[in-house]
């Protein structure tokens, strides 16, 4: 018997290496193992002379159109909508296309619980929360750094805020911290900041866009990273650097707050520069403070681990698929 058909439809083109994209090839990746699976930028619609089983969107309001067609040519096959921080934070709020895709979606899933706080209240018991994931890489031990360098990854946009890691660079008093930031340009006027800043700031360091291997490896050696989004639905960045070990100075909203935890001693205020510098500051002169959040991370890091997110990305999938015979073995 042939393996049912999955399509997912993600916004995000491999060489964006973005969170969208990470997210739409690891569950390609995960349902590989039992389903076949096709991974573009949109459905076609349905002229395809196949349609396939299940439709996957990821981002309500840029995977609008497909959804809309899917759910107009097949109303009796599943969809699911995974949202994205511009979902939750921004869109279903203001946009009738991401508004209409959650009630088109037959299944939602967020990428952390507190999401669920802005979705319509019909919708909140029935959307399903799958943690992100990533393996775990051992990360240098402290001892053996000359530097403590403070990554921040994350293209150069605006929802990343990456103003605030720049100023926090001119503000940082420990003589031994590095600022670096990962990330390519999105947006012109902040690669000129990011020019700026390491011409004037000999502590801060934009090293561009990096392959994700090599992301991760550069980010393994750091002494923390800080995560200064305005808005984020799950960050990936997040758990790469828990799985890594490598603890998190994260902007205090909503998103990061359902990764980390409420009681998390790591946030400073959203757009607070001088709190980001204290913060860093405070991680590098207080090796008792730096080991509580090595600790909370770690506390943190058995919900990213990728046999839970397979686990739970297959069985939705299955019973999508399948309802009437359970979950496969």
């Amino acid at each position: 018997m042939p393996r049912q058909h999955i399509w997912i439809v993600g916004p995000a083109a491999a060489g964006a290496n973005n969170g969208n994209w990470q997210s739409a090839s690891r569950w390609a990746r995960f349902l590989r193992t039992r389903y076949r699976v096709t991974l573009a930028q949109q459905w076609p619609g349905a002229s395809t002379e196949a349609p396939p089983d299940l439709l996957i969107a990821l981002h309500a309001r840029r995977s609008a159109p497909s959804l809309d067609a899917w759910t107009r040519a097949f109303p009796d096959r599943p969809s699911l909508l995974l949202l994205t921080g511009t979902d939750l934070y921004r869109d279903i709020a203001v946009d009738a296309d991401a508004q209409r895709s959650l009630m088109q979606a037959t299944a939602l899933v967020l990428l952390q619980p507190a999401g669920r706080t802005l979705l319509p209240a019909a919708l909140r018991a029935g959307a399903h929360v799958i943690y992100q994931s990533a393996p775990a890489l051992k990360s240098l031990p402290a001892a053996s750094r000359r530097h403590f360098d403070i990554a921040m990854v994350g293209h150069l946009r605006h929802e990343k805020d990456p103003l605030t890691f720049m100023r926090a660079a001119t503000l940082v008093q420990a003589p031994a911290a590095r600022l670096v930031h990962i990330g390519g340009v999105l947006e012109p006027e902040l690669a000129e900041a990011a020019q700026a800043t390491a011409a004037q700031q000999p502590r801060y360091r934009w090293l561009g866009a990096m392959e994700h291997a090599a992301t991760r490896q550069r980010l393994k050696r750091c002494h923390a990273m800080a995560l200064t989004s305005h808005m984020e639905g799950g960050a990936n960045v997040i758990i790469e650097a828990v799985t890594a070990a490598v603890p998190v100075l994260a902007s205090d909203i909503n998103g990061n707050r359902g990764m980390l935890g409420d009681d998390y001693a790591g946030y400073f205020p959203a757009g607070d520069a001088a709190a980001l510098a204290r913060l860093i500051d405070r991680t590098i002169e207080q090796p008792h403070f730096y080991q509580r959040l090595r600790d909370q991370c770690a506390a943190r890091a058995p919900l990213f681990a990728p046999a839970a997110e397979r686990a739970a990305l297959l069985e939705l999938v299955d019973n999508l698929l399948n309802p009437h015979q359970g979950t496969n073995p």
